[in-house]
């Protein structure tokens, strides 16, 4: 069995990046070891995964500090395959007996697991061989003291914006790093260190019953690119201004357009639709529409998982296989699904390089004009809801119905007449897909998927 470095539980082997524990030396041979050992057991196969995250989270309301929390998490995971029978078990502890035990339990697992056809490691030919450089790690070695400053700054140019703005949930700021490296007795070895940090806020406009609160954040994988706390703090609390004196409306039916954040919403109904999961257990209201239409035809869906600094980039997938740029909907007909090598060998299919989710989604209409910003988006809705948040979780994904509670504006003529509050919307999704009209400019990435605002033809509102 290979001899792991004797600085081992909580030392350093080799030169750790700053802020980390441990190198991606000693990752190797904590993986390496884990596998040997599940060689040594009999074991046909097997997958080891090292990790650790570490991170500073401040928060504060009204002026005063409310939390500091400081996190740092370590991990080892392993996956061993009997033949067909997988069984995985994972630890917090690096020493070699809980290595051990650790490989000893998932073996044990396998051996008493149902056989399963399509186990299995990925194919060989699908295995990631290049590993690109995606410029995803940038620490930041902020204070306490720093952040809690941020965020300060952040709520008072909140509280600054409008004597209307007469309370907050707080301001926060996050700062996180994590590594990883990852081998399997296919061949493949790999890792990188990422990060991503944010800046957000809550602040509440109005008293009594005539209160409103709204949120904004900005979240980067370096802090250099972070929006500045006095332009979170001000955008804020105009969201929540904008929402006073909100009011109920009749139940009809109208034109809907969704925000930019919002609309990502949208795009992640889809890609869940057409992910392995769902097909495979017929769990979608899109099955079977590969080479199919469901978008009208002046959509198009991208894929990127090489975007460097990008939220959703990787140089391979969860399983170590090769991840490539694709066209996912091409004038409206789905292209590709997103499939792990599990669910495409349940499917019948290859894998899409999708464990683990979608990489960079951006979604475009093949009508959108540059001009083609907010208020010329609500010039093409003309008379109807211009909504900005959508509250509960009823979407069913088996049929496609969709209803969910919602706040936002009722526009008259393309101009926004009054805020509307306490109303639901509702529909298909399916259909909803089908009715997107427009796709606005003022494009929002909203973690690993990008796209402007969305206008749908028609859904049903129901207000009082």
């Amino acid at each position: 069995m290979k001899k792991l470095p004797s600085t081992f539980a909580g030392g350093v082997a080799g030169h750790p990046e700053p802020g980390f524990s441990y190198s991606r030396a000693f990752f190797e041979d904590l993986v390496d070891t884990a596998l040997a050992h599940a060689k040594q057991l009999g074991a046909t196969n097997a997958g080891a995964e090292a990790s650790e995250g570490c991170g500073l989270s401040v928060s504060v309301r009204k002026g005063e500090l409310e939390n500091v929390e400081r996190n740092r998490d370590k991990s080892l995971g392993v996956t061993v395959y009997v033949g067909q029978r997988r069984g995985n078990a994972s630890t917090s502890d690096f020493s070699r007996a809980a290595i051990e035990q650790t490989v000893q339990a998932a073996f044990d697992i396998a051996r008493f697991t149902a056989e399963d056809p399509v186990a299995g490691l990925p194919d060989l030919e699908d295995i990631a061989t290049e590993q690109r450089d995606l410029d995803l790690f940038h620490p930041w070695n902020v204070t306490s003291e720093q952040a809690a400053q941020m965020a300060l700054e952040c709520e008072e140019a909140a509280l600054k914006t409008s004597k209307k703005i007469t309370n907050s949930e707080g301001a926060g700021v996050s700062a996180q790093q994590s590594h990883f490296f990852s081998a399997h007795t296919h061949g493949f070895r790999g890792g990188y260190a990422s990060s991503r940090h944010s800046l957000s806020l809550a602040p509440i406009a109005g008293k009594g019953a005539n209160m409103q609160r709204d949120a904004w954040y900005s979240s980067m994988r370096s802090a250099q690119e972070l929006a500045s706390p006095a332009a979170v703090g001000r955008y804020a609390a105009e969201r929540a201004l904008s929402r006073l004196k909100s009011r109920k409306i009749a139940t009809t039916e109208c034109p809907v357009l969704f925000e930019s954040p919002l609309a990502a919403g949208l795009l992640g109904g889809f890609v869940q639709a057409v992910s392995g999961g769902s097909l495979y257990r017929k769990s979608s209201f899109l099955l079977d529409s590969l080479g199919k239409t469901v978008f009208p035809e002046h959509i198009d869906i991208h894929e990127d998982p090489f975007v460097l600094r990008g939220k959703g980039s990787s140089p391979f997938d969860d399983e170590g296989v090769r991840v490539r740029e694709r066209q996912v909907v091409d004038a409206g007909r789905v292209e590709g699904y997103f499939l792990s090598t599990y669910s495409a060998r349940k499917l019948g299919m290859k894998t899409t390089g999708n464990a683990g989710g979608s990489h960079n989604l951006t979604m475009t209409s093949r009508l959108t004009q540059p001009g083609d910003n907010l208020d010329e988006m609500l010039k093409k809705l003309g008379t109807g809801l211009f909504v900005i948040e959508l509250m509960g979780q009823g979407v069913n994904y088996v049929t496609g119905d969709y209803s969910r509670g919602a706040s936002g504006f009722w526009v008259e003529n393309g101009e926004i007449a009054y805020p509307v509050h306490e109303i639901t919307i509702a529909g298909n999704l399916k259909t909803m897909l089908e009715g997107i009209e427009a796709v606005g400019a003022d494009a929002y990435n909203y973690g690993a998927k990008t796209v402007g605002s969305i206008l749908v033809n028609r859904l049903k509102v129901a207000g009082s």
